[in-house]
């Protein structure tokens, strides 16, 4: 196997120009580095991956940090980012925080002391004191999920208040009035943010929420049909519909209201939040809010790979990926009968 010896022999060259070309390109003319570069793939040389990292001072890998690994919508995030870390030569981590602010500042400090070079957060649990302190430690960090005004950060986000505002404003105009909201623990600032929007749209259309119309969830399918089993044991009639924060908890809903032999739609509507690939083969297929979570991987990798490799003076960046509705079966559309976005 040829060595990088034998490629500087070849090429003509000194091992320190051949070293030069693989570690710091930017101190070599192009028609050089493109002439070494042709040479080691003729010769098939791979460049000792340990070497180059303690020649860089660099370990090409970074860290993704999500929140909960069994819900469906974070692989599509992973998804998103691997591609794009590896198609520059870096490897991926995952750690799974299991929705834990403590476990992610855990991580966070386990990472800085293994040299990981970057660090992707998804749905942190943080809040703004605390990053602002990880901020002062120069580790490279992009937040996907939610905007944090005061922090100057790279960020790619998406608005909840929007998107659950979008949804129940459509649930209003098919004609649902009393739309029942359960919603993610009280505790995560997506929560507050899901349950502005809802009551936003409510109010705008001269609905007033009552206070027993707003529940408390955990974002997985047990809590989803533990709520609707509560709601039709008490025996007052049961609302309109019900808007769920995420998919999962609508996916139980429907089990607890078929175990009723409760039609859906007919007898009530269900819609959920973040469009996981299930919805649209569970039976109803679920009308639900769409997020473009793959999309906001890969834009995360990139903004997090121009930070390990551009110079210094690169300003952060706030991306904003709208959210948009996918309408099925799961409530009633009387204009139309196929799958539609609807913005």
């Amino acid at each position: 196997m040829a060595n990088i010896k034998d490629v500087a022999k070849k090429a003509g060259v000194s091992v320190a120009t051949v070293s030069r070309v693989l570690n710091h390109p930017e101190t070599v003319s192009e028609k050089t580095s493109k002439k070494i570069h042709d040479i080691m793939e003729k010769m098939n040389y791979k460049p000792n991956a340990a070497a180059r990292s303690l020649a860089l001072n660099k370990s090409y890998t970074v860290a993704l940090m999500v929140p909960n690994i069994l819900n469906p919508l974070f692989p599509h995030v992973a998804k998103g980012v691997e591609e794009v870390v590896l198609s520059k030569g870096y490897n991926m981590i995952l750690f799974n925080t299991e929705n834990s602010a403590k476990k992610e500042a855990e991580f966070l400090e386990t990472l800085v002391d293994r040299r990981v070079d970057g660090v992707i957060l998804a749905n942190t649990k943080l809040d703004e004191k605390y990053l602002k302190k990880v901020i002062k430690k120069k580790l490279p960090i992009v937040l996907l999920g939610s905007d944090f005004n005061s922090l100057d950060m790279n960020i790619v986000y998406t608005d909840y208040s929007m998107g659950a505002y979008m949804i129940t404003k459509h649930l209003l105009e098919v004609g649902y009035q009393k739309i029942f909201f359960v919603s993610s623990p009280f505790s995560w600032k997506q929560s507050d943010m899901k349950r502005e929007g809802y009551l936003r749209a409510l109010k705008e259309n001269g609905v007033m929420a009552e206070e027993n119309w707003i529940f408390e969830g955990n974002n997985d399918i047990e809590s989803g049909y533990k709520c609707v089993k509560k709601i039709i044991q008490e025996g007052n009639k049961l609302p309109d519909a019900i808007f769920f924060a995420n998919d999962l908890m609508a996916y139980g809903a429907i089990e607890a209201l078929k175990d009723s032999d409760i039609k859906i739609p007919e007898d009530i509507g269900i819609a959920g939040f973040d469009d996981i690939f299930t919805s649209s083969i569970i039976d109803p297929k679920l009308t639900t809010v769409s997020l473009p979570v793959m999309k906001m991987g890969s834009i995360g990798a990139r903004l997090l790979i121009e930070m390990l490799e551009e110079k210094d003076g690169l300003e952060n960046q706030k991306v904003f990926l709208k959210p948009r509705i996918k309408i099925r079966r799961s409530c009633i559309n009387r204009n139309r009968i196929n799958e539609i976005f609807f913005d």
